[in-house]
């Protein structure tokens, strides 16, 4: 796929980039993690900008809510569970793939359509138990089996063609970059390809928390079913022991999705709405930064400090801690 537009048209995302969390170990700090933060306050208003919120960025399976949407819009009808499993960038855990088998078995299908990219499952005891059954990499165990099964029911329902469905100029991939740019509020300026072989649509930052302020204060929409179905099986969205299952599940009301290469993005029913990108790509601050964002945003600190909390290890004990430049524990208090 061609990318509308080239590098010399966005300012480099490194250019603005400023600390957002330490790592300490002992009474030092070992690394420094820089990116960009941004937090808007209910009313839309920007309430923290750290870095540069209208920094260009591929915002990875942050995007899936978005994507959900415009399968609904579409007329895939799914909702609960199984929207949730459209959304997630899930584990590959028995009760994860259930739920995507399930998704093509309504549609006529098999896992043998989807054309997502091979992989392991992201749990390492799922990733075992599944090669120890005799399986190799599979695209129903990489983590994003749900939204193409999702895609590939969408498409059935519509009568599209089901073997080009990853094709930026298929009539779904149009209609989610339409819905990238309308809940975004900013127009697509550039397309390549996800990890998973899905098209990938790029936005701002802000436009990204914008997003996920729109459909976290949704009613009676596609976007409100998405928030829906996110807010009441956070499991569903990740998996055992992730970070995003841990959010949605410990902070009411919140709709919360991770993605690759250092990217979080979250909402509030008030509108507040938080999105993050770690400048080296690594998700080892995400949820540290993401707390004290959260905290920024108005949520209890006493809250969303544990589900943040990322110990640095010494011989399996903690002897330190990832803990963001800014927010109510910047001091490391």
């Amino acid at each position: 796929m061609v990318s509308a537009g080239t590098p010399a048209d966005v300012a480099p995302v490194a250019a603005a980039a400023v600390p957002l969390a330490d790592v300490v170990r002992g009474a030092l700090v070992e690394s420094v993690h820089l990116g960009h933060v941004v937090v808007l306050a209910p009313d839309g208003s920007v309430r923290l900008a750290l870095g540069d919120p209208d920094v260009t960025v591929w915002a990875r399976s942050s995007l899936k809510p978005l994507q959900a949407v415009a399968m609904l819009r579409a007329g895939l009808d799914v909702d609960g569970e199984r929207l949730a499993l459209v959304c997630a960038s899930h584990n590959g855990e028995d009760g994860h793939l259930d739920v995507v088998r399930s998704l093509l078995d309504d549609a006529g299908l098999t896992a043998a359509d989807l054309r997502n990219t091979p992989d392991w499952p992201l749990d390492p005891d799922a990733a075992w138990q599944w090669r120890a059954d005799g399986h190799g990499r599979s695209p129903l165990t990489q983590n994003c089996s749900g939204k193409h099964a999702g895609m590939l029911g969408t498409c059935v329902g519509q009568g599209w063609s089901t073997d080009d469905y990853l094709d930026a100029a298929h009539p779904l991939q149009v209609a989610v970059r339409e819905v990238v740019a309308e809940l975004t509020g900013v127009e697509v300026a550039h397309a390549t390809v996800d990890g998973c072989g899905a098209p990938l649509f790029s936005t701002t930052l802000v436009g990204l928390a914008r997003s996920f302020a729109r459909l976290s204060t949704a009613a009676e929409s596609p976007q409100a079913r998405v928030a829906a179905a996110m807010r009441a099986h956070p499991w569903h969205v990740a998996g055992t022991g992730r970070d995003a299952t841990a959010f949605g599940s410990g902070v009411p009301g919140l709709v919360a999705k991770d993605g690759a290469d250092g990217v979080y993005a979250a909402g509030m029913p008030d509108g507040s709405a938080v999105a993050l990108k770690v400048l080296d790509g690594s998700s080892r601050p995400r949820a540290a930064v993401l707390a004290a964002a959260l905290a920024v945003a108005g949520v209890d600190p006493a809250v969303v400090r544990p589900l943040g909390a990322t110990p640095v290890l010494g011989h399996g004990v903690p002897v330190g801690e990832v803990r963001a430049t800014f927010g109510p524990w910047a001091d490391g208090r």
